[in-house]
């Protein structure tokens, strides 16, 4: 009843005219996000994370984790219709849900899309009410050695699941850590690698930085590769489902729920890997694959279902563990932390009210998305003719107006170009900027958290071994660094091999 009591409370706070007014604009941001190809989610977010400073932290979070799951919504919209993948996660989609649109089935592709989302986005709702205040609870017993382990196994976890190479992955996820040490200690109060530089006392702002690596850096890259883009135009008949259709697709929904949500929880864009995952599973179960990749439904359900629930999912450890699962979270978490919001298991007991808001939010935003997407699918169509040309002016204006906002130095935008070019360049060559985001979100957190476990154990590094729990992390870490590795270093003496 306490539970049940919880979630009314924060329903009275999601449903106040000026949290109902964020939620929306958050979600309809998120749809045209999605909708629009080389923008993303952490572009967005990144343009309106200094907008959020004028308003109070329940309304800042519930908008911007309103534009994270609503660009899963967006873009499956482009994915079906002119197989334009708006956001990573809706790659899959473009494989069945195109070629059910050239059938004439848009329709029927754009609904269980829109069905299948708005069920894994509730499921993965009630897991995050029903799990949290148990990790809560388990999470309160750990100190610094767990916590600091547990960050470990996230990095390693993030760059062996990461697209790039493990050992870019660990490249970057290194040198956002370092990064994260900027500025001064605090421990012992003294500066660390600011050179000098008055405006490097506070650390790099992390504004300018996610805004220059997926803001900036995304314009060069478009920009690289041309600026014209053709829409193709697909006729869309009535937004309903056959009775066949609903068999073959109500199996695969639940499915690909399920496993979005065990996906979601790990750290390493489970959004995008749940998708491929759930893609993959249909395609094995089925009596016919050979119907995949030619418009079977189930190659629509799935994949959307999974990743709508990792969106929801990845929740749960941010909120609970203050441990973000993936780079968009990673940035949710900065902006906790600029709102001076306590994260991690003290959230719920020190500010249910934006705890619970935020859970209700996402159901009155869940409602929302099923309600947007459908009617103004033509809408979301024709911005897609927007040249962008005409486009990335705009958004290198909002990147500068969003930096130059947020601490009123024009360091900062020297910061944010820097961090553009550099994430431009390191994408050609192989390189992924989310795990420096997350190590430079995660950086300072670690080295607090290492640094009390060695004080508290006297520097005893076996303080980490002893204690089981951060025994654990740490062997799971090992393990995941040397399955990764492994298979790599053979490899390289095989061409040695070769070359003599």
């Amino acid at each position: 009843m306490d539970l049940l009591g919880q979630l009314g409370n924060g329903f009275l706070v999601a449903l106040s005219l000026d949290n109902l007014f964020y939620c929306f604009a958050g979600v309809l941001i998120g749809t045209l996000v999605g909708v629009l190809p080389g923008i993303g989610p952490i572009a967005a977010m990144s343009l309106l994370l200094p907008a959020t400073f004028a308003i109070p932290p329940t309304g800042a979070v519930i908008m911007l984790a309103g534009i994270y799951y609503g660009s899963m919504y967006g873009g499956s919209t482009t994915a079906i219709l002119v197989r334009i993948p708006g956001e990573a996660a809706s790659v899959v989609t473009c494989l069945d849900g195109h070629e059910m649109a050239k059938q004439g089935r848009a329709g029927a592709a754009l609904f269980v899309a829109a069905i299948g989302s708005f069920f894994a986005g509730t499921v993965a709702l009630v897991g995050l009410m029903l799990l949290a205040p148990v990790m809560i609870a388990a999470a309160l017993a750990f100190g610094p050695a767990e916590y600091c382990a547990l960050m470990l196994l996230g990095l390693c976890l993030i760059a062996y699941l990461s697209q790039a190479s493990v050992l870019k992955s660990l490249i970057m996820a290194g040198l956002g850590l370092i990064l994260g040490l900027i500025g001064i200690d605090s421990i012992n109060a003294l500066p660390r690698l600011t050179f000098d530089r008055l405006e490097l006392l506070d650390g790099i702002g992390l504004v300018p930085v996610v805004m220059g690596l997926f803001g900036i850096a995304e314009i060069l890259k478009n920009l690289e590769h041309g600026t014209d883009r053709t829409v193709v135009t697909a006729k869309i008949s009535r937004l309903w489902l056959t009775g066949a259709d609903w068999v073959a697709s109500r199996w695969a929904i639940v499915r690909g729920t399920l496993l979005g949500f065990v996906l979601g929880i790990l750290p390493g864009g489970g959004a995008v890997i749940s998708s491929f995952v759930s893609y993959a599973l249909e395609r094995r179960i089925s009596k016919t694959p050979e119907r995949f990749g030619k418009g079977a439904i189930e190659g629509v359900a799935g994949p959307e279902a999974a990743n709508n629930a990792a969106a929801g999912s990845a929740f749960i450890p941010l909120m609970t563990l203050g441990i973000p699962p993936n780079a968009v979270l990673a940035l949710l978490l900065g902006a906790l932390i600029i709102h001076n919001v306590p994260v991690g298991p003290t959230m719920i007991t020190q500010r249910p009210d934006l705890f619970w808001g935020v859970v209700a939010s996402m159901y009155v935003g869940n409602v929302m998305l099923l309600v947007l997407n459908l009617p103004l699918i033509g809408l979301w169509v024709r911005c897609l003719s927007v040249p962008y040309g005409i486009l990335f002016p705009m958004i290198l204006l909002l990147c500068c107006i969003g930096v130059y906002a947020s601490s009123g130095q024009i360091f900062d935008l020297y910061v944010m170009i820097s961090f553009g070019v550099f994430g431009w360049l390191v994408a050609r060559w192989g390189y992924e900027p989310a795990p420096l985001v997350l190590g430079f979100v995660l950086g300072p957190m670690f080295e607090n958290n290492l640094r009390k476990a060695l004080i508290l154990s006297r520097g005893s590094w076996m303080t980490f071994i002893e204690r089981p729990l951060s025994a654990v992390f740490v062997v799971a870490s090992v393990l995941i660094l040397a399955t990764a590795l492994v298979p790599w270093i053979n490899a390289k003496r095989k061409e040695m091999a070769t070359e003599e």
